[in-house]
Formats: C-alpha cells, sequence, structure tokens
C-alpha cells in the first residue's frame, strides 16, 4: 500500500518549513539542489528555517460587469498621445459579442491567439517579433483576455518583450532580469489560477516548463464572472476541476500551513457549492474559488495529480485541466476522498473523461511520461513525504500511467 500524504504539523523547527523560502508556485520546479542544500544545513542546525516573502497581484476589480473598467484600468497607462496597448486575446472571440467590447484606442493592436495547443516558446517569441515590428516604440501596457493558456501567452509576451533572447532561456525560476510591461489580465475561465501566479507554463523544445519569477504576476486582474456564461459544459468543468485538485493536493500535503489552510479550505468549499449543489451564483463562486485555490498552493504545493498531468501533457499534448481529471481519477489510494468526490462531481455533470490514451504508446514514449513526472521532487515529497522515491517508484508511475 501507498503511503497517503502526511500533513506538516506546523512546527517551526520542521526542517520542511524551510522549503517555502525556495521552492515557489505551483507547477513546475527546476533547481531542486539549492532546495536540498538548504534542507541539510538546516537539518544540521546550521540554519534557522526562512520564510518566502512572496508577491501577490496588487490589483484587483471583481464584480460582474467590471469588464465595462478595462479602459478606465488601461487610460492611466495612455500617459502620452503615442501611447499603446496590444489586446492578447483567444481567438474563439473572433467575431463574437465580446470583441465589440474591446476598448481599442489610437495605434493599439489586437492580437489574436490561439490556444488549440499549449503554448510553445517558439510561438511567444513568434508573437514577440510580430510586436516589435508593429512599431519601433514599446507598447505601454498588455491586456491578456482568455482562459489559463492566453492568460500565460499575455504574461510571457510582457516578459520578453523587455529582455533578450528566446522565451526558452526563460524556463526556469527567476531568471527574468528585467520587469516585465505592465500586464493586466481578463480571465474568461476559472480554476487554472492562471491570473495570480507568478508562472507562465510553457513547452518548449527540451522542457515544458514555467518562466517563474515575481516579473510575472500580473499587475491588474479584472474578475467579471459574467464572462464565463456560454462556456461549454466540459471546458468549464475541466478547468473548474483544477481548482479543486489544487486544494486537494494542497490540503493534503507535508507542506501544508495555516496560511495555505485557510486559501483551501475555501476553495474546495466553493467548489463545492459549485460542482455538487449547483448554486445559482455558480460562476461568482467558481472565480473566487479560483482566486483562493492559486493563494493556497503560493504557500505551499501541489502534488502527484499534476506530476503525472505533466508526463500526460508533454508526451500527449492533452491540454492542462484534462490531464489533471485523467491522473486524478487514477490516484484514489493517495486522496480517497477527494478523487471519491470529484467522481459525484462528474457523474452529476454527466462528463466523459478519456480513456486509454496511453494503450498504444511505445515504450521510448512511457518512459518520457514517467520521467518528466518524477522529475517534479517537490511535488512528489509535498505528496508522500521525504521518501517519496521509496513509495513512487518508477514502476508505480508506469503502472499508474498504462491505467490512463
Amino acid at each position: 500500500m501507498w503511503t497517503p500524504c502526511g500533513r506538516a504539523d506546523g512546527n517551526a523547527n520542521s526542517p520542511r518549513q524551510s522549503q517555502f523560502a525556495l521552492d515557489d508556485l505551483i507547477d513546475i520546479p527546476t533547481d531542486f539542489s539549492l532546495y536540498s542544500t538548504a534542507l541539510k544545513k538546516f537539518s544540521q542546525g546550521m540554519e534557522r528555517p526562512m520564510y518566502r516573502n512572496f508577491r501577490i497581484v496588487p490589483n484587483i476589480i471583481f464584480g460582474r460587469g467590471s469588464f465595462n473598467q478595462l479602459d478606465d484600468v488601461l487610460k492611466d497607462r495612455r500617459v502620452t498621445a503615442d501611447s499603446w496597448m496590444v489586446f492578447v486575446v483567444d481567438d474563439v472571440f473572433t467575431g463574437k459579442p465580446l470583441e465589440g467590447r474591446f476598448p481599442l484606442r489610437g495605434r493599439d493592436l489586437l492580437l489574436w491567439v490561439n490556444v488549440d495547443d499549449e503554448p510553445k516558446t517558439r510561438y511567444i517569441d513568434e508573437l514577440v517579433a510580430r510586436i516589435r515590428a508593429y512599431s519601433p516604440t514599446a507598447p505601454a501596457g498588455i491586456a491578456g483576455i482568455g482562459g489559463g493558456s492566453a492568460m500565460d501567452i499575455a504574461k510571457a509576451v510582457s516578459l520578453m518583450l523587455n529582455n533578450p533572447g528566446s522565451s526558452a532561456d526563460y524556463q526556469g525560476w527567476d531568471l527574468i532580469k528585467n520587469p516585465a510591461v505592465y500586464h493586466v489580465a481578463v480571465p474568461t475561465l476559472a480554476g487554472t489560477g492562471a491570473e495570480i501566479s507568478r508562472t507562465t507554463i510553457l513547452t518548449g523544445p527540451e522542457k515544458k516548463l514555467g518562466i517563474n519569477s515575481d516579473y510575472t504576476l500580473y499587475d491588474q486582474i479584472l474578475l467579471d464572472p459574467e464572462l464565463l456564461a456560454g462556456v461549454p459544459k466540459n471546458q468549464w468543468f475541466y478547468t473548474g476541476m483544477d481548482c479543486y485538485i489544487h486544494d486537494v493536493e494542497s490540503l493534503n500535503g507535508t507542506f501544508i500551513n495555516e496560511f495555505s489552510k485557510a486559501y483551501g479550505e475555501k476553495s474546495r468549499d466553493l467548489c463545492r457549492e459549485v460542482f455538487l449543489d449547483d448554486s445559482p451564483a455558480k460562476d461568482d463562486k467558481l472565480m473566487m474559488a479560483s482566486y483562493f485555490g492559486g493563494m493556497s498552493i503560493a504557500y505551499s504545493q501541489v502534488g502527484a495529480c499534476h506530476a503525472l498531468s505533466y508526463g500526460l501533457s508533454y508526451v500527449l499534448g492533452i491540454h492542462h485541466g484534462v490531464g489533471c481529471c485523467i491522473a486524478f481519477d487514477q490516484l484514489e489510494e493517495i486522496y480517497p476522498e477527494g478523487v471519491q468526490e470529484f467522481r459525484q462531481m462528474m457523474e452529476k455533470h454527466d462528463i466523459p473523461l478519456p480513456r486509454n490514451l496511453t494503450k498504444d504508446l511505445d515504450s521510448a514514449s512511457m518512459e518520457k511520461m514517467v520521467t518528466t513526472a518524477l522529475n517534479l521532487v517537490p511535488l512528489w515529497e509535498n505528496c508522500l513525504g521525504p521518501d517519496w522515491a521509496n513509495i513512487m517508484t518508477r514502476e508505480r508511475a508506469m503502472e499508474l500511467y498504462k491505467k490512463m
């Protein structure tokens, strides 16, 4: 039997508390050796625990119809007659009523982006080149409008406009040297937490990895629940489950603390109201659940489901929310209550879960998925503790993937 996820006792003398200074938000860590060195020093009595002083999005507007305030928000950045903005928008809205509400002015550039596939570094570089070719002067701001992928694209573009080279050069932790162009997010889906995270997840030529930096954070977000109306049911569910799974992984992890617990419990309760009680205010509640879920993992970590989902996404190109649901369904031994509740939610909303996706994969592809997942060391330690590698062996990870 696998060891279920444990919980940290909250003791300030616990060695793992030093993790908070070094392991940052959500999805993909890169320099675990730094953490390991600090942890070893602390366990030997050489250092006191260090807690991360993390940034959050400084300006937030929430409310139905708040999209109409985007023009006022951007107006403050239009400091000269030549100031211009870039609107990075999911192309699903092409020709839709929302397009007519974009507050375009003067030389503003409307940049439709395609998110049929998850964002790639090559695509980011192409978009940055188009913006630079459009004008010799930098834009005064970037407005990202769409779901998690569109918001990640807008974040990456805002970073790369002020930093040289390819976006692939910055996949990692705190590699960005120059602040981003001012950027604003308007989510039209809720669940990923991309609107408040310090990462922008990209697939590069060698890896799927975030650009993790305090500069990645949005300067402003507008949370308008009206924009969730009309989202296809399956997409609404899969994206919302990303949030629910954030909560389960955070609340049942060894890195849990009262800060993360407070946000995670509220987010989980809101998800239950949305997906089990079918609250009439479900769009408003899901938008806030996404925000609180992101705050919960900001000071803890995700776990087994997200680690496995990255293998699925990297090898098969499966979208993040769908991949999380596929992986989570196989993790009842680790998250028994969460998986059972997840299945109730699926049944209530009649959601189909893709099956047998790995049955025809060759051994090299299967091994690549396992390697991708097991490289995410802090996620596994949060889930299974410091002895995680003896619990989640390559063989066990392979068994899980074969069930997907």
